[in-house]
């Protein structure tokens, strides 16, 4: 049943992107493109997710457990480390090359699009990457 409800989700949400136009670079890049061809199409997308997940969290966090799990994986951090902006620059200049995030990449994949597969590829070497470097920087018996 969990893995329905996994793959019921993820098509919602591939869908949706793919709905949105958000899986098409040329829109995400005309978001950024402020000066040119400017698509405020993106943050409207954003602002709506924005809006169901401050409602969704609402009523969900009220529950004493979530549905499938025996507690919520709600992140308790609230401080702004180098890995934290690092990444998120990181993340952020991928976007503005590429035109793709994760979120929209995955769902595009499904067209086979080549620039696609070398995006996702290079995500998960990025990944493989960070991990290693994390695990390097950590030192041999600590956490990474």
């Amino acid at each position: 049943m969990r893995l329905l409800t996994v793959y019921l989700i993820g098509l919602v949400f591939g869908l949706g992107i793919s709905i949105s136009g958000m899986a098409n670079p040329a829109k995400v890049l005309n978001f950024f493109d402020v000066a040119g061809t400017w698509d405020p199409s993106l943050a409207f997308v954003m602002g709506g997710a924005l809006v169901v997940t401050f409602i969704g969290y609402r009523f969900v966090l009220k529950r004493p457990a979530p549905i499938m799990a025996k507690v919520f994986q709600v992140p308790t951090r609230r401080d702004l480390d180098l890995p934290l902006i690092g990444g998120s620059a990181v993340f952020g200049v991928g976007w503005g090359i590429a035109g793709f995030c994760p979120g929209g990449a995955l769902p595009a994949l499904g067209t086979g699009r080549i620039e696609v597969v070398i995006f996702v590829a290079s995500l998960v070497a990025g990944i493989i990457f960070a991990k290693g470097l994390r695990s390097t920087l950590a030192g041999p018996g600590q956490e990474a």
